[in-house]
């Protein structure tokens, strides 16, 4: 999967996949501009053209699935939550990119772009997605959940009370998932939910707390959501693969 890719020019790259790897993870962890990578690192331009070429070949995702194949065989729930992050003025302004393309959006926090994510404990996220800012939750669920590998075989999903949709709760029950949201205030009936189940949910938001420590992922600088996406997989592969 890793291997080496020839340039459209078909001299092989000078360097190797463990230095160009550690670039990327220096590159997300600090959040610097290209152009200020070290010397030692390679030269920007060449770290940030393959990472782009990797990118467009689908490397990236896969490498961050291939991850977690083995974990998610044994997971038994799923924990889908979304965190919003502040995207820098250097995010905005893509060319011939809409906002629903760029995933940028305008809220109370000025241009942020929301991270959905389906985990199935605190390293590992099984489906990510990325949409502007002032989103909501439950209208991105069906897509989410959509994505999420088929193979599982899940018995319950821990979602807040920003999914207590009735559509939500009969597409879970449909396949035979437990529904574990809490009811909205504004409910004529209560809702009973298993609360012990639903106090895992916090793995979702510690998966969050440990990929937002990646500078580039906590602020967005990148203009194209799909090398923003990049990042995160990368981030999130870095934090799978520590487990192993």
């Amino acid at each position: 999967m890793v291997r080496v890719r020839r340039s459209k020019a078909g001299s092989p790259p000078k360097q190797s996949d463990r230095d160009f790897l550690d670039a990327l993870i220096w590159e997300a962890r600090t959040g610097a501009p290209w152009r200020d990578m070290p010397k030692e690192l390679g030269r920007w331009e060449t770290v940030y053209m393959r990472f782009r070429r990797w990118e467009a070949a689908g490397i990236w995702h896969r490498l961050w699935e291939a991850l977690q194949e083995e974990s998610l065989a044994e997971a038994l729930s799923v924990f889908i939550d979304s965190t919003t992050v502040r995207a820098h003025q250097h995010a905005a302004g893509a060319p011939g990119k809409t906002a629903e393309q760029s995933a940028l959006g305008r809220s109370r926090g000025g241009l942020t772009t929301k991270i959905h994510v389906a985990a199935i404990n605190e390293n590992q996220a099984v489906a990510i997605q990325l949409t502007p800012g002032q989103s909501s939750d439950c209208a991105q669920f069906e897509s989410l959940y959509e994505a999420l590998p088929e193979e599982n075989i899940l018995e319950s999903a821990a979602l807040d009370k920003g999914y207590d949709t009735n559509s939500i709760r009969e597409r879970l029950a449909l396949d035979g998932i437990e529904p574990v949201i809490p009811g909205r205030s504004n409910r004529i009936e209560p809702i009973v939910y298993d609360k012990i189940k639903y106090k895992q949910r916090n793995r979702v938001e510690r998966f969050f707390n440990k990929i937002k420590h990646f500078r580039r992922i906590a602020t967005r600088y990148e203009k194209h959501a799909f090398t923003f996406l990049a990042l995160i997989h990368i981030s999130a592969a870095f934090i799978a693969a520590r487990i192993r």
